[in-house]
């Protein structure tokens, strides 16, 4: 293991009575890296999450976080990581300062202390005009970014976030980056989220695809990707599994079937839409080309689209 890792996970397997949800989840996670959990509903990065935030007990495997036993040493890490939850944890009849004021008594922050640093993070987070306004008065950015205050105040070396992007506009997702890229630069904070939404974990320096409490990638975005190799097309047909039969026949490669589409990957893919109408009229209905993304890397180590995983746990 590499001596700058913030973060070591080994052999991590959780329960919920006969349900696995995190199964032998082995990782290292670098200093001052931005890291992303990535997988849908019942993907196991929540418990992943809760676990990394000592919110529950490990059941076996282990946690080293900034160098302390999760298990053995909880209070020590603690004091050294800040969590913002996917629920909102703020109390809205308190103003903005407020929040913070009473948060920090927790580490506690008292004094000219509490009040630099409450103001250096009103600044930072461009609150300042709003200190003392109610929260329940507040835009669900404006909320976000006061999470975002409470979980830095205590000058946390490690950064946790659980769905960060939960009810905010592409405008206030772009300055939720802006800011998590500024501290990660300015006070070398290790962050790691989780999240449902490809576009996110893109912008992640690398991350972890989640699926049914395993670990199934673990690279760069732009690694993963390249492992997918060429463009995807989707083709939609009545007879999805008789047509991918009828393509490697006649072509000597057989596309893949994932949830009733058939999904071919082959270089130079705009060359192969009107070969494959042409070849077989009538039961092409429709044809998608694509670059490789996040989600043809899900379905390639899972053999199920991202999105109707994500829809079908949700349900369930």
């Amino acid at each position: 293991m590499t001596s700058s890792a913030a973060i070591r996970v080994s052999r991590l397997v959780h329960h919920y009575g006969s349900r696995q949800a995190l199964a032998e989840v082995s990782l290292e996670i670098e200093s001052a890296e931005i890291f992303a959990f990535l997988g849908p509903n019942g993907g196991g990065k929540t418990t992943l999450f809760r676990l990394l935030s000592t919110l529950i007990p490990i059941q076996a495997g282990s946690i080293e976080i900034l160098g302390f036993d999760v298990a053995r040493q909880p209070a020590e890490v603690r004091r050294r990581i800040g969590v913002v939850f996917q629920a909102p944890s703020l109390d809205k009849k308190l103003t903005v300062a407020e929040n913070l004021w009473q948060h920090a008594h927790l580490f506690g922050l008292a004094g000219a202390a509490l009040a630099n640093r409450q103001q250096e993070m009103l600044e930072r987070l461009g609150l300042t005009a709003r200190a003392h306004e109610r929260v329940e008065t507040l835009s669900g950015g404006l909320r976000r970014r006061v999470e975002l205050a409470k979980g830095m105040l205590p000058r946390p070396r490690l950064l946790l976030l659980d769905e960060p992007s939960t009810g905010l506009d592409p405008s206030a997702r772009s300055d939720l980056w802006d800011y998590l890229r500024e501290i990660r630069a300015t006070d070398q904070v290790t962050i790691v989220l989780t999240t449902h939404l490809l576009e996110e974990a893109e912008k992640a320096d690398r991350l972890a695809i989640m699926h049914e409490g395993s670990l199934v990638a673990l690279d760069t975005p732009e690694r993963l990707r390249a492992t997918v190799g060429g463009d995807t097309l989707s083709i939609e047909s009545d007879d999805a599994a008789g047509l991918a039969a009828a393509i490697g026949e006649r072509f000597g490669s057989r596309p893949a079937v994932v949830d009733g589409v058939v999904r071919w990957e082959q270089p130079d893919g705009h060359q192969w839409v009107a070969r494959l109408v042409e070849a077989f009229p009538g039961r092409v209905q429709s044809i998608t080309l694509s670059k490789p993304t996040l989600e043809d890397v899900f379905v390639a180590r899972t053999g199920h689209r991202f999105w109707h995983e994500r829809e079908e746990a949700a349900v369930g």
